[in-house]
């Protein structure tokens, strides 16, 4: 997918979250952007690692950074929290021009606003967490609850197991309404 198609689909996640109550934070932005691609397949060629607060993609951190200098968002301070993403004017550009790409992602980029929209930093930190583990090690009978535990210490293993859950409603809401497998 070419970079002003990526820029495309983010704008659209960006706005979406917002109406489903995300302050829309980087984090927000990185973790809907891993689900949308590694969950629902679209395309965003972004590559994730699990890094401190679960899944990041440096590329999708360089994205945004572009995406900021080209005039498709603003970032608005928020009181003792990072800023929070708000599309631009210029973002009607990419509105205008690739409502295709757009239109073709849309029931995606909704999906994920709405599973992922209103939840806390904190709380996307542990879901998508799971869904990482989860993919890790695929088919195994792996307790994923405790691989999150022993990856990151810092979470106990009641907020592990509730992540667990989480990430599995999605995923079968996922194939529920999208008929994807994995």
């Amino acid at each position: 997918m070419k970079r002003l198609q990526k820029s495309a689909i983010l704008i659209s996640l960006i706005e979406n979250l917002q109406k489903y109550e995300s302050w829309c934070g980087e984090t927000h932005i990185q973790k809907s952007t891993y689900f949308l691609q590694e969950l629902l397949k679209v395309p965003l060629e972004f590559h994730f690692i699990l890094y401190k607060h679960g899944p990041f993609s440096f590329d999708l951190r360089g994205e945004l950074a572009a995406m900021l200098a080209d005039d498709f968002y603003i970032l608005e301070p928020q009181y003792n929290y990072g800023p929070k993403h708000i599309p631009s004017t210029g973002s009607n550009f990419l509105k205008e021009n690739f409502t295709v790409t757009i239109e073709k992602y849309s029931n995606e980029i909704v999906f994920v606003a709405q599973k992922l929209g209103n939840m806390r930093v904190d709380e996307l930190e542990r879901v998508a967490t799971a869904l990482y583990i989860k993919r890790k090690f695929k088919d195994n009978d792996a307790d994923l609850a405790k691989e999150i535990v022993k990856i990151k210490p810092h979470i106990s293993m009641r907020l592990a197991k509730e992540a667990v859950q989480k990430s599995e409603r999605i995923i079968s809401d996922c194939r529920s309404e999208f008929g994807i497998t994995s």
